[in-house]
């Protein structure tokens, strides 16, 4: 069965966006998506956005999301700006959409200058949501990793995160340090780790190792969940530009109950059809 597909990317994060709205049938098996995810089999990809039609009315289209490993993850930041971008473009329009996600209902719009910003909804803090081993819910956790302790924060954007305060990303050990947390024992679902320097109160720099993936050019959940923990802990502010790798994103956060917002570019790299 033929499918349309655009292959993008989002301040460098590679994403496969297919649309299977039409026949709404399942994604490939496993073995088949990590084919598709390796760029000498396939398409390659970090994440692959598979586009549904919405399971109510009143939203524009719905998604799921998997990893270049082939699991299912619930949200990902800049592959639904992809998603959005794909949407406006077939429409003609710039106003908001309404998307259906994994991890409810995510409203996304262009700016003037290109870029979208989307809906992140809250941040979860409960650690058995998230899911993270703890006796209680606190701000920061001590996470003991091959034999050091680290100061940590963590939280769930709709996937788990674990963010580290490092003084300087270059030499911030994400090589070594990223699958250990990633498959740590207090992390029943396993998680991303973020490595996160604070530039300013408006400003941080960001390397994220990404569940499933390994370590990527940007992280928009990622993103969003190191300016969450930073504002938690007191050193940034409402909203923040967060440089990663690949790219800048700006995250925008009031606090509490409030919902994150992310702004960033959605840029086509090519666009086809494959039988799957």
């Amino acid at each position: 069965m033929k499918f349309d597909y655009l292959i993008m990317h989002g301040a460098g994060n590679r994403i496969l966006v297919i649309d299977s709205r039409e026949t709404n049938v399942e994604p490939p098996a496993v073995d088949e998506l990590r084919r598709l995810a390796d760029s000498t089999t396939g398409l390659g990809f970090d994440q692959l956005m598979w586009v549904t039609s919405p399971r109510e009315s009143g939203l524009d289209a719905g998604y799921r999301i998997f990893n270049a490993d082939g699991s299912e993850v619930q949200q990902c930041g800049n592959g639904v700006r992809c998603v959005a971008w794909m949407l406006a473009r077939e429409s003609g329009e710039r106003g908001t959409m309404r998307l259906d996600s994994p991890s409810g209902i995510v409203e996304a719009r262009m700016e003037a200058d290109g870029r979208v910003t989307v809906s992140m909804g809250p941040p979860e803090f409960e650690p058995s949501r998230i899911p993270f081993v703890a006796n209680t819910r606190a701000d920061g956790y001590l996470l003991s990793v091959d034999g050091a302790d680290y100061d940590v924060s963590v939280l769930s954007m709709g996937n788990p995160h674990c963010l580290l305060q490092v003084a300087d990303t270059l030499t911030a050990g994400v090589e070594r340090l990223g699958p250990l947390i990633e498959r740590h024992e207090r992390f029943p679902e396993r998680t991303n780790v973020g490595f996160m320097a604070i530039r300013s109160r408006k400003a941080i720099d960001l390397r994220v190792y990404e569940r499933g993936v390994g370590e990527t050019l940007a992280c928009g959940t990622g993103a969003c969940a190191a300016v969450v923990a930073g504002q938690r802990l007191g050193h940034l502010d409402d909203a923040v530009t967060v440089s990663l790798p690949g790219g800048q994103l700006v995250v925008s956060w009031r606090g509490g109950g409030e919902t994150v917002w992310l702004t960033g570019n959605a840029e086509l790299i090519s666009e086809g059809s494959i039988d799957l």
